[in-house]
C-alpha cells in the first residue's frame, strides 16, 4: 500500500480559504505519488447564539491579516449584512454528504465562495441547501441526510480521528506510510517545501 496524505481543514476556516491556491497546486504536483485524503477536523459545534462582537472584531482582523500576508480575497459586508455564529459543524456535515456523491471539493469551494467572497452565511442550513443544489445534489434529500443521526455520528468520529493526528489546527498536513504518521509542515505561499518533505519521505 503507498503512501496517503491526509489535508485536515474546515470548510469555514478562513487560513484553509488562504492556502487554497497552494494547496490545489501541491495536489497537482504530487498528482499519483499520494493518495489524497480530506479530513474535517470540525473548527466550532453547532450555535444558535450570535457571536460576540470581539469575537466578530478578532475574525476580521483575521481575514484581514490573510489578506494583507497572501493576497487573499476576503469580502467584509459579511459582517455588515449576515449574522455571524461560531457554528462550523453544519458545513463540515455538508461536505460530508457531499463527499458520498464524490462532490466533496465541489462543496468546499461552494461554502468558501459564498462565505468569503459572496457574504452568505455556511452557518445556514438554507445557505448550504441552496449549494448542494448549485453543485448538483437533490437539495431534498441533502437536507434529510443533513438532519440525520448517521451524518452527525460520522462527523464527530471523523473529528475525533483527524483530532488524534500530529496536528495543531488548520490546514493540517498528515502523511501516513507504513503506519507512521508525519506531520508536513504547510507552507502558504510555497507548494515546494510540502513537495519536497513528502517526496523524500514517500
Amino acid at each position: 500500500m503507498g503512501a496517503q496524505l491526509y489535508y485536515i481543514y474546515d470548510p469555514m476556516c478562513s487560513w484553509c480559504w488562504g492556502y487554497t491556491p497552494t494547496w490545489q497546486r501541491l495536489q497537482k504536483e504530487l498528482g499519483s505519488d499520494v493518495d489524497i485524503i480530506y479530513g474535517l477536523g470540525g473548527l466550532a459545534e453547532d450555535s444558535d447564539v450570535i457571536m460576540p462582537k470581539a469575537m466578530q472584531a478578532f475574525l476580521q482582523q483575521t481575514w484581514r491579516k490573510i489578506a494583507q500576508q497572501l493576497g487573499t480575497e476576503f469580502n467584509f459586508d459579511f459582517w455588515l449584512y449576515c449574522q455571524p455564529r461560531r457554528s462550523t459543524f453544519p458545513a463540515c456535515r455538508a461536505a460530508l454528504v457531499a463527499r458520498e456523491f464524490g462532490k466533496e471539493q465541489e462543496m468546499l469551494a461552494a461554502i468558501q465562495h459564498a462565505y468569503y467572497l459572496q457574504a452568505r452565511n455556511p452557518s445556514n442550513i438554507d445557505t448550504l441547501q441552496l449549494l448542494a443544489n448549485d453543485i448538483g445534489l437533490d437539495d431534498n434529500d441533502f437536507l434529510q441526510k443533513m438532519n440525520s443521526q448517521s451524518v452527525d455520528d460520522a462527523l464527530k468520529a471523523e473529528i475525533s480521528k483527524m483530532r488524534s493526528m500530529p496536528i495543531n489546527g488548520f490546514p493540517a498536513l498528515v502523511l501516513v506510510k507504513e503506519q507512521v504518521f508525519t506531520s508536513i509542515p504547510v507552507d502558504y505561499k510555497d507548494w515546494r517545501k510540502s513537495f519536497d518533505i513528502i517526496m523524500a519521505k514517500i
